[in-house]
């Protein structure tokens, strides 16, 4: 008899080009520095929720209500999990105060020399993070030459644009 399908084989995932938390472990480096703003969501001629970001300073339409925005910081990042350069929004303030104290102990640094390990615990009103930075050391070469070849413009996400849309490789 033969198989119908290859040994191993598994059914693809849905390719993105954002990282959001997983449950369990999920590894990630920082390729550069983030964009910062506030976020809200709001419902689409389609019936479907999209993002509205505006830079940092810049005060939210009056029609939002200040408990529905979020304060983000958005980057690149090499999501090891699923081997691939994608944006990183993070609205979680207690990841946000994890990083940043990072970054201001000289013992630890730019959080673009390391990795971190956020661990998601639980779902919804009962999610927990916990962040673990790594030892430091360098980017892997591939990683680098990979990220240089390609083109992201952040800023991108302030207009309700893709920020891979100007890369000249083919999306993920």
């Amino acid at each position: 008899m033969t198989n119908f399908l290859p040994d191993k084989y598994e059914v693809p995932q849905k390719s993105t080009q954002f990282m959001k938390f997983e449950l369990g472990e999920n590894r990630f480096r920082i390729l550069a520095k983030p964009i910062l703003g506030s976020v809200w969501w709001v419902i689409d001629t389609d019936g479907s929720r999209k993002p509205m970001r505006v830079q940092m300073n810049v005060t939210a339409p009056v029609s939002v209500k200040s408990n529905e925005i979020k304060h983000f910081w958005a980057f690149p990042v090499f999501n090891y999990n699923v081997e691939k350069i994608q944006i990183l929004e993070i609205t979680q303030k207690v990841i946000q105060k994890a990083i940043k104290n990072l970054f201001d102990d000289p013992d630890w640094g730019n959080p673009m020399e390391y990795d971190f390990v956020v661990t998601k615990i639980g779902q919804k009103l009962d999610t927990e993070y916990q962040i673990n930075p790594k030892p430091a050391k360098k980017l892997d070469p591939g990683i680098k030459q990979l990220f240089e070849d390609m083109s992201i413009d952040l800023t991108a996400l302030y207009r309700g644009e893709d920020p891979f849309q100007t890369s000249e490789q083919a999306p993920f």
